[in-house]
């Protein structure tokens, strides 16, 4: 019964830190909710922002919203793993929730833009798995855009502009998923994120359960 238990007891393991970035509209959104409701072991970052709430959008849950003096503040205090401006307004991930969901091994989920992945990656290296997100065709990013009815017909202008720009950071990224369909994308998520968690240097308890497996020869 002992050698039952203990080949089923999990190995530990240190979580990853998973981006997903894209241009606005190209479906990193769909896929970070789509990868939250279905895997329990991933948990949001949720960023700071000093813009305002959008509609449907909850405080904590989406994200912080915080004053611009607050914001000034925690980059002051080294309290943030990265920071951008959008559009005017200035997001960050807090570092303190991020550490403590790795070291107990679960996986945290970013939804940022490439300068933000440039700092993690300048900071944490080897926690950090990236992926970029890319639209079939430019004419389909502005239909997203258009239909999900969140922006002015300027703000969609501005985003459309901004696409080239984030899209030329592409190669920057471990992996490229072009979102032609959402359910074949969010498999090629599920399946870059099962690789991952199966890398070695991510499964500190292999040590201790080869040891064991080696005790019994």
């Amino acid at each position: 019964m002992a050698g039952k238990r203990q080949e089923k007891k999990a190995i530990a393991r240190r979580g990853l830190m998973l981006v997903l970035s894209s241009p606005s509209g190209a479906g990193k959104t769909t896929l970070s909710r789509k990868l939250l409701k279905e895997d329990k072991r991933v948990t949001l970052s949720v960023s700071v922002t000093t813009r305002k709430k959008r509609p449907g959008e909850k405080h904590g849950r989406d994200y912080l919203f915080i004053e611009p003096k607050e914001f000034d503040a925690m980059v002051d205090r080294g309290e943030l793993l990265e920071s951008a401006e959008v559009f005017g307004n200035y997001y960050g991930t807090p570092a303190k929730p991020v550490s403590e969901a790795l070291a107990a091994g679960r996986d945290v989920l970013f939804d940022i833009d490439w300068q933000g992945t440039q700092q993690l990656g300048d900071k944490v290296p080897k926690d950090l798995v990236t992926v970029f997100v890319l639209p079939p065709s430019i004419p389909e990013l502005e239909r997203r855009l258009r239909k999900r009815a969140q922006d002015d017909y300027e703000t969609i202008l501005r985003r459309m502009a901004k696409a080239a720009d984030e899209m030329s950071h592409w190669f920057e990224y471990n992996y490229v998923v072009i979102n032609r369909d959402i359910d074949q994308a969010f498999k090629d998520v599920k399946a870059i994120l099962a690789a991952e968690r199966l890398k070695r240097e991510r499964q500190p308890g292999l040590s201790d359960f080869v040891r064991g497996l080696q005790a019994k020869l």
